[in-house]
């Protein structure tokens, strides 16, 4: 996309990386995912596609308003589907999704176990020998959620989408209690996380279509050289949809 670079050199410098911790079967929390560098340039990518046309908008659900506000890469997600146009908005054409956000994705959900065909291309120490088929996986959606102070997530799970690809998330500013729970329904068990400025959280397998929420995030924890008031996730996933009218 114009205006927006993508990242040179590693993506993750190994020193950036620390352990891996499994929170159910197939969701993975990699903490520290994204050092200072790697959350700049996410950001500043975030500020770019935020831009009208087709920038960043209030959800609007059958439910009634979201708290958070969002805009979308690549397709256009409004309750309950996706679009190539904001249509529940501005009417503009989606902004495209950037190649380097999947290969982010790819190498993200390769460190959560599903491991890329080419993660021994990739230079991540781990990664080659982890299980899994990352490397199909055509990410083709990002979405951009922005939480200001108070902003909130209800239960819900990503059921939208034709693939059961991993669904990967990169966390920004504002730490967060994000709480993961079953595919049953949105009460009990959950596990509450906290989530961090640069962290990563990876779901697929048997909990892709886990409840899954945010009940509170921490202001004013983000960390001050990032310069962002609040708090970004970024989901990325693959549609597997196909053709024109997707």
């Amino acid at each position: 996309m114009e205006g927006v670079q993508g990242p040179e050199g590693e993506l993750f410098p190994i020193e950036d990386v620390r352990e891996p911790v499994t929170v159910a079967p197939g969701a993975v929390h990699l903490p520290g995912r994204l050092g200072p560098g790697r959350q700049r340039e996410l950001l500043a990518a975030c500020r770019v596609w935020s831009r009208p046309p087709a920038g960043l908008r209030t959800v609007r659900t059958p439910g009634g308003v979201m708290s958070v506000r969002q805009v979308c890469v690549g397709l256009h997600w409004y309750p309950y589907g996706y679009a190539r146009t904001v249509v529940d908005g501005d009417g503009a054409p989606v902004k495209p999704f950037p190649a380097w956000l999947g290969e982010w994705a790819r190498r993200t959900a390769a460190a959560a176990g599903y491991a890329a065909e080419e993660a021994g291309e990739a230079g991540e120490a781990g990664e080659a020998g982890a299980a899994g088929e990352a490397g199909k996986y055509a990410y083709d959606i990002g979405l951009v959620n922005f939480y200001p102070p108070g902003a909130r997530m209800g239960m819900h799970r990503d059921g939208d989408e034709r693939s059961a690809a991993p669904v990967v998330s990169f966390s920004l500013g504002d730490a967060c209690v994000f709480r993961f729970g079953n595919t049953a329904g949105r009460s009990r068990p959950w596990t509450d996380v906290e989530l961090r400025s640069g962290d990563a959280f990876v779901f697929g397998g048997p909990s892709r279509l886990a409840y899954h929420g945010v009940p509170r995030t921490r202001p004013g924890t983000a960390p001050a050289a990032l310069g962002l008031a609040g708090r970004l996730n970024v989901t990325v996933r693959v549609s597997g949809l196909d053709g024109p009218g997707r």
